[in-house]
């Protein structure tokens, strides 16, 4: 784990010496959506004392077909994410695709999120950075953690130090995401907290269809290497029900096994604290 400090905003769980929890469906297709998984996200979060932000896009812009589903509309959305840190009391975080969306989604979020695919368009980072807002920034799967050393001096060259990175994996073949662990100890010598995706990075992407395909089956194997090599958080993405999702249904957890999930992580990282205070 890095020492980087999580002061967001909003989390209250300072001392919980849990990780961090980026959760939430991947985009906003309702209110009810949204609300809900929310509830029930915010629920657990407070059962297991899990610091907790609740991630969804307003829209989405990288789809591999003309004809997938983008969003509701950007204003729109944004409220509804807005609502969701006012009802439940929570920070939230949503991503952006170009300099101009910047200033528009730092009215409504807490955190900034840097897509993976445009992690390295310094333009981007500067806009985000200059909002003042924490900004998360997703390692490319075509770049070492090594490599992300840059996306951070980019931003704190923008004047904002307050940066996460998330690591999703890195393409292997076609159709295909692996993820190196080694580069959640790599990422952390930046001196920034790291996340694991463990959605995303089980992501089969490129499919004939022009729809990605996934590995939910394996979330939790995931989850559970990323806890106990160090990471600071996980990202996942839920959605009560992954087969009528709008967008990236094939590898979002059903919201119903989240807690099952969190519990048998909750009890690795409290192994790995007893480890760490033991060496201590």
């Amino acid at each position: 784990m890095s020492n980087a400090a999580l002061n967001i905003p909003g989390l209250g769980y300072k001392e919980s010496g849990n990780f961090l929890l980026i959760a939430g469906p991947c985009v906003v297709e309702s209110e009810e959506i949204i609300f809900a998984t929310a509830e029930q996200l915010r629920n657990l979060s407070d059962k297991y004392k899990i610091p907790f932000v609740f991630k969804s896009s307003y829209r989405k812009a990288n789809r591999s077909k003309g004809s997938s589903f983008t969003g509701i509309g950007d204003i729109k959305a944004l409220k509804i994410i807005a609502d969701v840190r006012e009802r439940f009391s929570v920070p939230v975080i949503t991503d952006i695709h170009n300099p101009e969306e910047a200033v528009m989604a730092a009215d409504y979020v807490d955190i900034i999120q840097i897509p993976a695919f445009l992690c390295r368009q310094t333009d981007l980072l500067a806009a985000a950075a200059k909002t003042g807002k924490w900004i998360n920034i997703k390692k490319g799967q075509f770049l070492s953690g090594s490599s992300m050393q840059f996306a951070v001096d980019k931003v704190k060259e923008s004047g904002n130090t307050n940066i996460i990175l998330t690591d999703r994996g890195n393409m292997f073949g076609y159709q295909d995401i692996v993820v190196d662990f080694r580069n959640i100890p790599i990422m952390q010598k930046t001196g920034v907290p790291v996340i694991m995706d463990i959605t995303h990075s089980l992501q089969q992407p490129n499919q004939e269809e022009g729809v990605s395909g996934g590995r939910p089956d394996m979330i939790e194997t995931i989850g559970k290497a990323a806890i106990s090599v160090g990471a600071d958080g996980i990202f996942i993405e839920t959605h009560p029900d992954p087969s009528v999702a709008k967008s990236d249904g094939a590898n979002m957890l059903k919201l119903s096994e989240m807690e099952q999930l969190l519990y048998r992580l909750c009890a690795i990282r409290k192994s790995i604290n007893s480890f760490e205070n033991f060496k201590k």
